[in-house]
């Protein structure tokens, strides 16, 4: 692989959408800063309950992990729920799994309501044994699921290699409810489905100050300035200061992608044919997937290019040796927001203010409905049933220290598999 390369979402997202920056001032009852899956959620709910809304996003619909990450619609987060109980509490940890349970029912509803052209695909998902302690892991998690009725069901190794078409993996769990997307093209389509419902939304308007003022909130941009009744702050790991709010600064991984040229049935007929997007038990997390045109799309924790394209090379070279040689044709990262017990966060910033942010990884799903939930509470002032409680205040111990040992971590653990 040599010179730069792309992001393939970028390339080939068969949605488009643009928008002018915030001129002038208006005055509008939600104002939602962040133009990704869970600020275009809320304003699509809000515009359909027929509220006056203004989205601001500092760069372009899907610029930050909206329109970066792998594409996989899961049904639930990385900590297995038990784990989730252990956190929140029964209730509110039982809550949280089922509303997660039934995210991907809303992201492919969404989908289908609104036309959106982003290659949805719902054979579900493979979450992969990386090594045979990660069968354990999988049976664990298999019953924690199967005790609150999912549908999963535990794959034998020589299945997954007839799923997948290679042998490296010993098990894997299959999710039916989950499935992929493409996610730059599934931003922009929330965002053409919010304008036809009415909502206004202005790219390179970054918000410079949001204060609260009057009984209202006051937001500035560049160009212009809102007068809003409620605000949702929707930025996740690419916040911008906008003081006086004050958002915890969040420990931070990167995830670096390659995606290959689109592959003839003579190369990759095998290779996931049935369309599962896949995750595994590693530590240091890999993802795998395809897309419409036949590429193959493999991920891995870490963004430095220097130091991970040759780890992802090799890894693709190690799973399917058959491909050794094959053009990569794009590569890209973006990053991830990590909360310390991967759990995402509803922030109360100020009277009728929310900030959402901490998906750890998992935000096509979880951001799409905590959106809608955030957009339905602002507007009824009901909590009760928010996906999480909300918090006043929230701190990351040593975020930037914990950000270097994860970058540190993935670094070292790519440099050793490509020794081996």
């Amino acid at each position: 692989m040599s010179g730069p390369l792309t992001s393939l979402w970028q390339a080939s997202a068969a949605e488009d959408f643009a928008a002018p920056p915030l001129q002038g001032e208006r005055s509008v009852d939600l104002a939602i800063v962040g133009g990704g899956y869970t600020g275009l959620s809320a304003a699509l709910e809000a515009a359909g309950q027929g509220a006056d809304v203004t989205l601001l996003e500092a760069e372009t619909v899907g610029h930050g992990g909206s329109g970066r990450n792998v594409g996989l619609v899961n049904a639930g987060l990385w900590l297995p729920p038990d784990a989730v109980c252990k956190t929140l509490g029964q209730a509110a940890g039982e809550h949280l799994n089922t509303v997660l349970a039934g995210a991907p029912d809303l992201v492919f509803d969404l989908i289908e309501t609104h036309n959106i052209a982003c290659e949805p695909v719902r054979n579900g998902t493979l979450h992969l044994a990386h090594a045979p302690k990660g069968v354990a892991q999988l049976r664990e998690r298999l019953a924690q699921m199967q005790a609150r009725g999912a549908p999963v069901r535990l794959l034998e190794a020589t299945e997954v290699a007839t799923r997948t078409g290679t042998e490296r993996f010993h098990g894997a769990l299959h999710d039916p409810r989950a499935g992929t997307i493409q996610p730059l093209a599934y931003a922009r389509g929330l965002a053409r489905a919010t304008a036809e419902q009415g909502a206004r939304l202005h790219e390179q308007s970054p918000v410079t100050a949001a204060t609260r003022h009057g009984g209202q909130w006051v937001i500035h941009t560049p160009g212009g300035k809102l007068r809003a009744k409620h605000l949702l702050m929707a930025t996740n790991a690419y916040h911008i200061p906008a003081p006086p709010v004050r958002l915890p600064e969040m420990p931070v991984v990167q995830f670096y992608q390659l995606a290959t040229e689109p592959l003839g049935d003579n190369l990759a007929r095998d290779i996931l044919a049935g369309g599962e997007g896949c995750w595994d038990t590693g530590l240091v997390m890999t993802s795998l997937r395809r897309d419409a045109a036949g590429r193959i799309i493999l991920g891995g924790m870490g963004g430095d290019a220097s130091a991970h394209a040759n780890w992802a090379e090799r890894k693709l070279t190690q799973l399917f040796p058959h491909l050794r040689g094959t053009e990569i044709s794009h590569a890209w990262a973006g990053r991830i927001a990590m909360t310390g017990n991967h759990l995402p966060r509803i922030q109360r910033i100020g009277q009728g203010g929310y900030a959402i942010y901490g998906y750890s990884g998992r935000g096509i799903a979880p951001g799409t409905v905590f959106g809608r939930a955030a957009a339905r509470a602002l507007l009824s002032g009901q909590e009760d049933d928010l996906p999480v409680p909300v918090i006043d205040a929230h701190r990351e111990a040593f975020a930037g220290l914990r950000t270097l040992y994860y970058e540190t971590g993935a670094r070292m653990v790519h440099l050793i598999a490509a020794r081996g």
